[in-house]
């Protein structure tokens, strides 16, 4: 996989992550022209299409896109496996996820397609394990927070 980017049916990019080095503005400019190809097509299309030497596959979840580009010799049907895949941690994780959710903890919706994907490769199949590393890491944050705080309190006696 080449990269994934999630935006709304208004084209408001929500997520982005590249597995390949480009520039910023390339990567602008290949956000603008996928947002506007995907978005003018109609729902009953097929969901792959052929994108200067790569493939885009997408799903449409509620009001976001889940957008990936390939490479020529992937499988699109696994891609879409990755993007159901990752949607239903999403889910499990925040409780039938919506857009509001990716807006405003978009660094736990980072952290879980870190968890799953690995420079652009499935990293770990099993939603169990995932959701348990996440688990995890949220209790280690938790566990810092109270400490810095009881730290911040001390120092101010």
């Amino acid at each position: 996989m080449q990269f994934m980017l999630l935006f709304s049916r208004q084209g408001k990019l929500r997520l982005q992550k590249w597995y390949v080095p480009l520039s910023d503005k390339e990567k602008k400019k290949i956000t603008r022209e996928l947002v506007q190809t995907v978005l003018a097509r109609k729902p009953k299309m097929c969901s792959f299409l052929e994108w200067r030497d790569l493939k885009i596959v997408y799903k449409r979840y509620a009001s976001l896109y889940f957008c990936c580009a390939i490479e020529d010799q992937d499988n699109e049907l696994i891609t879409l496996e990755i993007i159901h895949r990752y949607v239903e941690l999403l889910d499990k994780y925040f409780g039938s996820v919506c857009e509001l959710d990716i807006i405003f903890n978009f660094e736990k919706a980072y952290f879980i397609l870190d968890e799953f994907l690995l420079g652009g490769e499935v990293q770990e199949t099993s939603k169990k394990n995932v959701l348990k590393a996440i688990e995890q890491a949220d209790l280690l944050q938790e566990d810092s927070k109270p400490r810095s705080t009881r730290l911040h309190s001390c120092v101010k006696s």
